[in-house]
């Protein structure tokens, strides 16, 4: 293909695939945007609840399966969506062929659930694009080393259209959806938050790791090394939806809005790690541990190396419990030692940017929760997010209180985005 030829890749998710009306809708603004565009690829997810529908058939057949046979499983459902996506179109007289990501020429880790795209041999999708035919590759999938189908993870979608957006060299990455863009706060929980115009590359990939579902956030990571240009929009309106592109701005500098939105994940459990009368450090046993099961850990704290117990706690996701549980207590029962878990909580996030250099920001939002008696217990602050550990049947309220301490509501904008503190009567102590 010329370089001279522009590539567009979008890509559709599951709630905007979810009727065969809504196939045929998405159809029509494919045929549209391959009328504007030299040349467009399309990545789609599995429709609707398709994932969750093949899930559940696997636990009914049985308790125990292969993670290799549960991925020829899943990637049934994107497989479905490209091609009744690719009949759609064909019958709107625009030219598509449907690719599996082994078709399309992912390749990945050997990890099956949670793959790394390892690379992409576009040749036959480039081929079809020469062809004047829109190539519609499944998402969420490749196939490893040894040939076998590996797929990305939950919103693994999302990466494999950053990906060969990347590697074809495509001006542009749309991810359609059900929302209008990428918010202050989730829309469906908090009906003020505002719809943010563009988001940097660094904050949007803090907001998708703390809880923002609207990107995969191995996909902003990718996006932001590659420098692909990443658009969210409304699959269902024509709103311009949000940009997630590093780029100056032409208003205040430092006295900017240094918050930009309030996240909130409900998959978390609160871990700790206690061995008593142990002085050895077991802090790379444990994370060994983590890491073996490819488990993400936030909130990170643990005893000196001068007290007379090894003690350390972290955040997981709830989901992965079971499985960590048991890797965790191999690593401590030798040691007399055991491990809790607290499954009741929330984490709440502030994210912008230049937090830490603003002390001012993590006092307002201690101060904002004792004075709505919101009992916080770990705390985690960086330049680009502040959170915090709740009670889980009061994170939604969390949301709503920072939410609005940071005026981040349609209506609660501050020149510049300097927002004078709020006077608040003091509230109950906080136990950190």
């Amino acid at each position: 293909m010329s370089s001279a030829v522009d590539v567009l890749v979008q890509k559709y998710g599951g709630t905007s695939l979810g009727t065969l009306d809504r196939v045929r809708h998405a159809a029509l603004r494919i045929a549209k945007a391959r009328r504007r565009s030299g040349a467009l690829a399309v990545v789609v997810s599995a429709r609707g609840s398709r994932t969750d529908d093949l899930l559940r058939l696997a636990a009914d057949i049985g308790p125990a399966y292969p993670s290799r046979e549960l991925d020829q499983l899943l990637a049934v459902g994107e497989a479905e969506s490209a091609a009744l996506m690719a009949i759609a179109l064909n019958g709107l007289g625009v030219p598509a062929i449907s690719l599996t990501g082994h078709q399309a020429g992912i390749r990945t880790t050997e990890r099956h659930g949670d793959a790394l795209i390892s690379r992409i041999a576009t040749a036959r999708v480039r081929a079809a694009l020469e062809e004047g035919r829109v190539a519609v590759v499944t998402g969420f999938q490749g196939i490893d080393q040894a040939g076998d189908i590996a797929t990305l993870g939950r919103g693994g979608s999302d990466t494999t259209a950053v990906a060969l957006a990347a590697r074809l060299g495509a001006s542009a990455c749309e991810i359609y959806t059900d929302v209008d863009g990428v918010f202050s706060a989730d829309p469906r929980v908090l009906p003020a938050a505002r719809c943010l115009s563009w988001v940097q590359p660094g904050v949007m990939a803090e907001m998708a790791f703390a809880g923002a579902r609207i990107l995969h956030t191995r996909c902003i990571e990718l996006a932001a090394m590659e420098g692909v240009e990443v658009c969210v929009r409304n699959a269902l309106s024509q709103a311009p939806g949000t940009t997630i592109v590093e780029r100056g701005d032409d208003g205040a500098l430092e006295t900017r809005r240094a918050v930009v939105a309030v996240t909130h994940d409900t998959d978390v459990a609160r871990v700790l790690v206690h061995c008593r009368g142990v002085r050895r450090d077991l802090a790379p046993d444990v994370f060994g541990a983590l890491a073996a099961q490819g488990t993400v850990v936030d909130l990170v704290a643990r005893s000196g190396p001068y007290e007379d117990e090894f003690r350390m706690g972290f955040t997981i996701r709830r989901s992965q419990a079971g499985q960590v549980r048991a890797a965790l207590d191999e690593v401590v029962a030798p040691f007399g030692g055991g491990v809790r878990f607290d499954e009741n909580v929330g984490k709440v996030s502030v994210v912008g940017m230049g937090l830490l250099s603003r002390p001012e920001y993590t006092a307002r939002l201690m101060a904002a929760l004792a004075h709505a008696r919101i009992p916080t217990s770990w705390i985690s602050t960086s330049q680009l997010r502040l959170s915090v550990i709740v009670p889980l049947e009061r994170t939604v309220e969390t949301v709503e209180t920072l939410h609005r301490e940071f005026r981040l509501g349609r209506h609660e904008q501050s020149p510049g985005g300097a927002t004078p503190p709020r006077s608040a009567t003091p509230g109950p102590s906080v136990t950190v």
